[in-house]
């Protein structure tokens, strides 16, 4: 039987500015542990914590652009673009743009502060 989502869990931000993580799927608003689903607003120069999560996170950009470093590389996914990250990959997301940045994110399993693995 379909189960209606009427509006997203507003979800805590890490990083320098406040991001809005509005979750639609996940822990916390459908009590999902499988996959979560939110989408993010992050301001024009939020950064966060680097982290090595163990799940894999396969994100949207919808507008602006999310800056995606990693050990290697830094990598400027722009609107109408996608990347995806890896279990266990060290990762940092910002959004260096003066906008900010729009973006969905999936992560499989859902995200979770326990699992996320933020640097100190």
């Amino acid at each position: 039987m379909p189960k209606l989502i009427n509006s997203p869990s507003i979800i805590k931000s890490a990083g320098n500015k406040p991001k809005i993580i509005e979750e639609y799927f996940g822990r916390v608003n459908s009590k999902t542990e499988s996959v979560s689903i939110a989408k993010m607003k992050s301001p024009g120069g939020w950064i966060e914590p680097g982290q090595t999560p163990d799940f894999d996170e396969y994100t949207v950009v919808l507008k602006g652009i999310l800056r995606v470093t990693s050990h290697n590389e830094a990598i400027d996914v722009k609107e109408g673009e996608a990347v995806i990250i890896s279990k266990g990959e060290w990762v940092q997301y910002s959004t260096p743009g003066e906008n900010g940045a729009e973006y969905i994110a999936v992560c499989l399993p859902a995200f979770s502060p326990d699992i996320v693995h933020r640097d100190e």
